[in-house]
């Protein structure tokens, strides 16, 4: 039998490869692909809704609030006191659309100053408020 054993071995070094297994795994895997490509391609015909590509015509303002380290607060780059602040909260809360918030803190300040800001917009109606932060670098 010419199984390649290595029972006969007549001390010369055997050069050719055994294609059996590969065209066996070569067959199995044309198979497999055979019988998964239609699934994938098959599709659920749906009635989708269509939209339009206009961009938004309003674009609310953006606000900067600023929280020194000595727990001051600033209203673009204008310092308020707490009265004047939620005058402004209340006045931007009433416009339509609301204008954005994004709140900076400095490095040492006091968490209860930005916490204080926070609860003051959230009272006041403001339904966006993000927090700016520097990237380390």
């Amino acid at each position: 039998m010419a199984f390649g054993g290595g029972f006969d071995d007549d001390g010369q070094v055997m050069s050719e490869i055994n294609m059996t297994p590969l065209v066996d795994v070569m067959l199995v895997l044309l198979i497999i692909f055979m019988l998964t490509v239609p699934v994938l391609t098959h599709s659920v015909k749906l009635d989708l809704p269509q939209a339009s590509n206009q961009p938004s015509q309003v674009k609310p303002d953006t606000v900067n609030l600023s929280v020194t380290a000595d727990g001051k607060l600033h209203w673009n780059e204008t310092a308020v006191d707490e009265a004047e602040f939620a005058r402004r909260l209340a006045a931007a809360a009433a416009t339509k659309p609301q204008p954005e918030f994004q709140l900076r803190g400095d490095r040492v300040v006091e968490y209860q100053h930005v916490v204080k800001a926070m609860a003051a917009i959230q009272r006041a109606g403001i339904q966006k408020l993000g927090f700016v932060t520097e990237p380390e670098g």
